[in-house]
């Protein structure tokens, strides 16, 4: 039974990682990041009451799930990534999509760290709200 289970399983993670491309570096370490990131918030959220996704602060399962979502589409436009750059017979689409998610990532790690008191380099916070407002649509470009 212990082999079965173990087959079966070895079976089906080998197809998800082929899915992806493999698993390689940059999706071990996107994943990772994810994990942090999520285990973070709840962090911020269930012991520091602190976080900026509910009203008090305070953990909130709802909050938690559209998290889980949102790691879950991540992964999904890695993967339509990974089957785009199959068709046009490269590694590009999918390396730059992991990239991009791991960076941002690694901006919601440090910010998660700066609300539970952590002391954050001055220029990492300097470049995390650079970061922010290029990712924030220009207000004079949506009304015209």
């Amino acid at each position: 039974m212990k082999e079965t289970i173990c087959t079966i399983l070895g079976l089906a993670c080998g197809y998800i990682s082929s899915l992806f491309g493999g698993w390689d570096a940059a999706i071990s370490t996107l994943v990772w990041f994810m994990a942090v990131d999520y285990i973070t918030g709840l962090i911020v959220a269930g012991v520091f009451h602190r976080s900026d996704k509910t009203e008090s602060g305070a953990l909130e399962s709802r909050v938690g799930w559209k998290g889980l979502c949102r790691k879950g589409m991540t992964l999904a436009v890695v993967l339509v990534a990974c089957r785009l750059d199959m068709v046009i017979g490269s590694n590009l689409l999918r390396d730059a999509a992991v990239i991009a998610f791991v960076a941002n990532e690694t901006i919601s790690i440090i910010e998660n760290a700066g609300l539970m008191g952590v002391p954050v380099p001055p220029v990492i916070v300097q470049a995390i709200e650079v970061l922010k407002k290029k990712a924030e649509p220009d207000s004079k470009e949506e009304g015209e």
